[in-house]
C-alpha cells in the first residue's frame, strides 16, 4: 500500500481485549495457501501464533473430514429453498446492528460467530465447543463496543478467509504486506476456476446453515456490496438491503476498524502505510460495483436505508423493509425487537474528528457518494 500525504493520521485504535488470532479456524490447506502467499513473513514475535495456527489448522481439517462422513449424505440433498437475505453496506456503516434487527424475528436464521470462524466442522463441534471455549471470546467487538460472542450474528466473509475459498480479508493476516486477494472484493477479476471454487465455498456454508437452522437465511458481509452481479446470479430470488451512512463517519471509522484487525489479528507488527489511500480507494470501488449492480435488479428485490435514519426511529425503519419486501408478521416481530432495542439502549458509538485537510480529500474522492445520499452538510 503506498502513502496517502494528503490525509493526516487517524488517531491510533484503542487498545482490544486479548483475543486469539482469526487464523485459528483455519483448514490445514487454507493456512498453508496464506502462508506461501506471503512467502512466510511472519515476524519473529508471533512466530508461536503460527506455530499454534498449524497445529489446531491440521485438527480442523481431521474434523472436517469426520463431519463430512457424519453429515456428507444429508448435507448433500440440503436446498437452500428459501431466498437469502443480503444486508449490503460499506464497513461501518450500520450492517451489524441492521443484521442484529432483522433476527429479531425468529423466522429467519443466521451464521454464528463460532460458525463463521470454524466453519469446517461446527455440525460436530459447536454444541460441545462454545461452552467451554467461551472465554475465548472478548466481550466485546475491538473495534467499537457491540457485544460480541459466539453466538452472535457474524460476517460470512470470515468463514469464507478459514475455508481459503478467496476473500480480501487475508490482507488481514499480514498487514504490510500488499493487500492479498483484493479481487474478491467485487469477484469481477478471478478466474473462472477461483470463482468456482468461491462459489461452491460458499455454497456448502450456506448448506450447513440452513441444515442447522431449518430458515431463511440472512447474511451480512460488506464485500458483498460489491458482488450484486454474482449474488443475484447464485440466487435469483434472494433480496438486498442496503444501509449507508455518513461518508465523514465512515471514513475515520473504517481507519480504527482496519488498524485494529491488523493489531488484533495480524502476524506483523503493523505500520500502517498506504492505509488511508485503501479506505479510499476501496470505498469507491465498493459503490461503483453497488451502482452497477442495482440496476440488475427490482425495487422488488433492493431496498436502501440510511444509518441516522434507522437510529432515530428504528422501529420505523424496519417496518418499512417488512412492508417493501412484503415480509408479513411485523406484529409479532415487534416485541423482540423492541426488547432487543431495550438492551442496547445507552450505547455510544465512537467518536470521530475530521481536519479540514480530511474534509477537502473526502469531497474530491468521494463527493459523488456524499451528494447521492445527501450527506453534504452533515456534522461529523
Amino acid at each position: 500500500m503506498s502513502q496517502s500525504p494528503a490525509l493526516p493520521p487517524i488517531p491510533a485504535a484503542k487498545k482490544p481485549e486479548w483475543a486469539p488470532r482469526m487464523w485459528e479456524g483455519c483448514d490445514f490447506f487454507a493456512w498453508l495457501g496464506l502462508l506461501f502467499r506471503n512467502r512466510c513473513a511472519v515476524e519473529f514475535r508471533y512466530w508461536y501464533i503460527a506455530v499454534i495456527v498449524t497445529f489446531v489448522s491440521f485438527n480442523h481439517t481431521l474434523l472436517r473430514l469426520l463431519q463430512d462422513a457424519i453429515f456428507g449424505r444429508v448435507l448433500r440433498k440440503t436446498r437452500i429453498t428459501q431466498p437469502p437475505v443480503f444486508i449490503l453496506g460499506h464497513w461501518r456503516t450500520g450492517t451489524t446492528l441492521l443484521h442484529e434487527f432483522m433476527i429479531r424475528d425468529e423466522r429467519f436464521g443466521f451464521p454464528t460467530t463460532y460458525e463463521c470462524m470454524d466453519p469446517n466442522h461446527f455440525l460436530l463441534t459447536e454444541g460441545l465447543f462454545t461452552g467451554w471455549l467461551s472465554f475465548l471470546m472478548p466481550s466485546s467487538r475491538p473495534m467499537d463496543n457491540m457485544k460480541a460472542g459466539f453466538d452472535r450474528p457474524q460476517e460470512d466473509e470470515f468463514a469464507l478467509c478459514m475455508m481459503g475459498a478467496g476473500s480480501p480479508y487475508s490482507m488481514i493476516a499480514f498487514p504490510n504486506q500488499p493487500p492479498q486477494e483484493q479481487e474478491y472484493l467485487d469477484l469481477e477479476g478471478v478466474s473462472e476456476k477461483g470463482l468456482r471454487r468461491w462459489k461452491r465455498a460458499f455454497k456448502r456454508f450456506l448448506r450447513c446453515v440452513t441444515y442447522k437452522t431449518g430458515k431463511r437465511l440472512v447474511l451480512k458481509s460488506p464485500p458483498h456490496t460489491a458482488r450484486i452481479r454474482t449474488l443475484s446470479k447464485m440466487f435469483p430470488e434472494a433480496i438486498f438491503i442496503h444501509i449507508v451512512r455518513d461518508p465523514h463517519v465512515v471514513f475515520p471509522s473504517t481507519v480504527n476498524l482496519w488498524r485494529t484487525l491488523f493489531k488484533t489479528h495480524g502476524l506483523q507488527t503493523p505500520n500502517y502505510i498506504g492505509l488511508e489511500e485503501f479506505v479510499l480507494t476501496t470505498f469507491s470501488r465498493m459503490y461503483d460495483r453497488l451502482e452497477e449492480g442495482k440496476k440488475l435488479l427490482g425495487a422488488e428485490r433492493f431496498y436502501e436505508i440510511r444509518y441516522e435514519d434507522m437510529i432515530k426511529d428504528p422501529t420505523g425503519e424496519m417496518k418499512k423493509i417488512f412492508d417493501h419486501f412484503q415480509l408479513g408478521g411485523f406484529d409479532a416481530y415487534l416485541p423482540r425487537l423492541q426488547e432487543y432495542l431495550a438492551s442496547i439502549k445507552g450505547y455510544e458509538t465512537n467518536k470521530y474528528q475530521l481536519s479540514d485537510d480530511q474534509r477537502r480529500v473526502l469531497g474530491e474522492r468521494w463527493g459523488e457518494v456524499i451528494r447521492r445520499y445527501g450527506y453534504e452538510s452533515q456534522p461529523v
